[in-house]
Formats: structure tokens, C-alpha cells, sequence
């Protein structure tokens, strides 16, 4: 296959609808520094992360989950995170036994803590599993955090819910990538508020 100037324009739309998205997440700037410092409150007073998500979301829990448990890069500190997504055999029982919607709102009251972070991802904000998960998490008093895409979806009207960053992108793709970049930042600037000593408390130091 030979190059062209069709091939060119068809790799500049390419690249032309991803600008759109990441700068709107950009102008939700204050809206992230707002979830990452509370986020790092909550893990300064003992907190953990509790991470859920259905399918490409899926392994973005367990991405996140990682990526805060197991620091890629050195000298980072280590902060409590676990994916829901993880154990096949709890997912499959809870399904069959009270329903999909609940496999994420079950472990929740079983294993979180109201000290805890909730960290729902949704493609298109309308998975109703992530959405009842957020809601159980917001009922017990965690911090709830909703990544979204599309317009945001049933999960970005739910009452409540102290967080929600949309990925504004009918594009599934490019959601995905917009949602790997923004959980990055909330990795990242937690760790800038751990290092910054008295934003959070004034002991508190890397």
C-alpha cells in the first residue's frame, strides 16, 4: 500500500479526535487536584482504594490497583489498593447468586471500610453494576470517584457521588486512553500531596 495525502488526512483525524477530550480534561484540572487531595487524605488517615470496572475497565481497576500497591517508579511510596475485578470466583458467585448489578455493591459492604476511596470506571457512565457499587461506597461513607465517558452517563447524575471526571468522547477508544491518562494523574498528585509536607497535616512527609 503506497502513502497518500488521503493516508495523511486519515492519520491527522486520527490525532484530531483525541485533542478534543484531553483538553477537557485538562479544564477539569481543579476537579482532579480536588479528588487526588482527598484521596490523600483518606490514605493518610489509613484509608485504602477500592477500584471496579466492567470489561476494557476491568483491568484498568487491576491497572490502578498496581500502579498504587507497586510503585513503577523507585522511591515512590507504596499506598493500600484492590481491585474488585481481580477474584473471578467471588465475581461469578455473587452473579449468580444476587445478580450482576451487585458484584461490586457485595464486596463493598464486606470489605471496605468507611475510611476507604471508591474508584468507579464506566466507558459510557452507564454500567449499572459501577453505578451501584459508587452508590453502596457513598452510603457507608467512602470517598467516591467515578471516571466516565460520553456525556458521563446515569453515573455522573447519581446523588452523591463526591467525584466524577468524564472522558467527553463517544469514542470508546479514545475514552480508554483519556482514562489511562487520567488515573495516572491521581496517581501522581496523590504522591505530590504526600511530598508537599502540611497540605494534608503538618507531619506529613514522604
Amino acid at each position: 500500500m503506497s502513502w497518500s495525502p488521503k493516508s495523511a488526512d486519515g492519520v491527522a483525524a486520527l490525532f484530531e479526535r483525541r485533542v478534543a477530550p484531553v483538553y477537557d480534561l485538562a479544564e477539569q484540572a481543579g476537579a482532579v487536584a480536588d479528588a487526588c487531595h482527598g484521596m490523600a487524605q483518606r490514605f493518610h488517615r489509613g484509608g485504602k482504594l477500592v477500584v471496579f470496572g466492567n470489561g476494557g475497565p476491568s483491568t484498568d481497576a487491576q491497572h490502578v490497583a498496581v500502579e498504587f500497591v507497586h510503585p513503577v517508579i523507585v522511591g515512590k511510596r507504596a499506598l493500600p489498593a484492590i481491585s474488585l475485578t481481580a477474584d473471578v470466583a467471588t465475581l461469578t458467585g455473587v452473579a449468580n447468586r444476587v445478580g450482576l448489578a451487585e458484584v461490586f455493591a457485595h464486596q463493598i459492604r464486606f470489605l471496605a471500610e468507611p475510611a476507604d476511596i471508591a474508584l468507579g470506571i464506566s466507558a459510557d457512565g452507564e454500567c449499572e453494576n459501577v453505578r451501584r457499587g459508587l452508590e453502596t461506597a457513598r452510603d457507608l461513607g467512602l470517598l467516591t470517584i467515578a471516571l466516565t465517558g460520553g456525556d458521563g452517563g446515569a453515573i455522573a447524575v447519581t446523588p452523591g457521588i463526591g467525584h466524577v471526571l468524564v472522558a467527553r468522547s463517544a469514542d470508546p477508544l479514545v475514552v480508554k486512553e483519556v482514562h489511562v491518562t487520567a488515573y495516572h494523574i491521581l496517581w501522581e498528585l496523590v504522591h505530590v500531596f504526600f511530598e508537599h509536607p502540611g497540605v494534608l497535616a503538618p507531619e506529613v512527609a514522604s
